[in-house]
């Protein structure tokens, strides 16, 4: 197996205990608040405080990466949030899940905070974009197995053992990361410095930094309430049915796939808009109280979403290596506001549905993809400072 192909399947591998450990927990929040007696917006902080660690910890592991090396942080991360995911089903109080999930959040960043990094210094320029798309396709089957797993094993066995056995999977995932993942070659050791001014002033950078905050922060407002309305009336699903709309991921994995392909033919500027509007089509759909379009619109919202982040995410280290900031610095501001989005925006979907049930949260979350569209369109008139392969 080439060194590409097995950089690729570990990412991979990785981006899949990444978003399983940390979403395990988004199927089972109508559970949780039964099991503790809590709202549902209450039960959302199960969710935000994982996206919270994580979002703080990156802007400690993108800079101390460029010391360390990317490698290094991604075995340990893999590891140790497994382990935490592991103590999570044997939280004894809600305060002490709430704990144990901030401290899983933490341990998580090491992955996401050098993978695009790791990626641009590692393979060919014209081999990035589909690269960084199939570990953004990781991501989205990860997503949909960790809450899958959560959802069927919490019906039959209750949320303890759910969580336990997504902990399994991303222990099986750090082995197979730990075998593949080819260790860096042109990683060049700098002395640890303060964030570079120029992420913080970039017009580029500064849009995409916002494009992550609101893209995730209305995927994950959406996701956070549709277990509240699968499992309320007029639908009235189980936990494992209504978990079962999570099949809908592999739609995110096959549109980040194709999205890296098309930004590598035709250009990050022309393929972040069209992503934008396929995610708006996709939450529009939503709106009937109709399950057939209700999966289907969360199907497309789907795939839209992680043509956006696909893109994103990869366009980031290329620009920040092209205007003389360290890439890993620059991934870190990105996922940092890529959480804090999921962050603020899953926990005010509980809000949303308590106040206006599901029409509220659609307006959430179409509030975030016009910002976002507005800040994707906006990047067409920014000079590019590298010439597209």
């Amino acid at each position: 197996m080439s060194r590409y192909h097995r950089a690729c399947l570990a990412l991979f591998a990785a981006g899949v205990a990444t978003f399983a450990l940390l979403y395990s927990v988004q199927a089972l929040l109508p559970e949780l608040s039964r099991a503790f007696g809590v709202t549902p917006a209450q039960s959302s902080w199960s969710l935000s405080a994982a996206t919270l660690g994580l979002g703080v910890a990156l802007l400690v592991t993108g800079p101390l990466s460029e010391r360390t090396g990317r490698t290094p942080l991604i075995h340990l991360s893999l590891t140790l949030s497994a382990l935490a995911g592991l103590a999570c089903a044997f939280a004894p109080t809600w305060h002490a899940l709430l704990g144990l999930r901030l401290v899983q959040g933490v341990t998580l960043a090491g992955l996401p905070a050098v993978a695009t990094a790791y990626l641009r210094e590692e393979l060919p320029a014209d081999r990035q974009g589909r690269a960084a798309g199939l570990y953004i396709g990781g991501t989205a089957l990860g997503g949909m197995t960790g809450r899958l797993i959560s959802s069927v094993v919490a019906e039959a066995y209750g949320w303890r053992l759910s969580l336990a056995a997504v902990a399994a999977v991303g222990l099986a995932c750090a082995v197979i990361v730990a075998s593949l993942l080819p260790a860096s070659r042109n990683f060049a050791a700098g002395p640890h410095v303060a964030l570079s001014r120029r992420a913080f002033t970039d017009p580029a950078l500064l849009s995409l930094y916002g494009i992550g905050a609101v893209a995730m922060g209305s995927f994950v407002a959406v996701y956070n309430a549709m277990g509240f309305r699968l499992t309320s009336a007029p639908f009235t699903l189980g936990a494992a049915a209504a978990g079962a709309v999570f099949l809908v991921y592999p739609a995110g994995t096959l549109s980040s796939s194709i999205a890296g392909r098309l930004a590598d033919r035709h250009g990050r500027r022309a393929v972040l808009p069209f992503g934008f509007l396929l995610t708006a089509a996709g939450l529009l759909l939503t709106l009937p109280d109709h399950l057939a379009l209700t999966v289907a619109g969360l199907a497309v919202m789907t795939a839209g979403f992680f043509c956006v982040h696909g893109v994103a995410s990869g366009w980031v280290p290329v620009r920040a290596h092209a205007g003389g900031v360290p890439a890993g610095q620059a991934a870190s501001l990105y996922l940092f506001a890529y959480y804090a989005g999921s962050s603020l925006f899953g926990n005010l979907a509980g809000t949303a549905w308590s106040y206006g049930a599901w029409p509220a949260v659609v307006l959430l979350a179409a509030a975030c993809l016009v910002a976002g569209g507005l800040l994707a369109t906006s990047l067409r008139r920014v000079p590019s400072l590298v010439t597209s392969p």
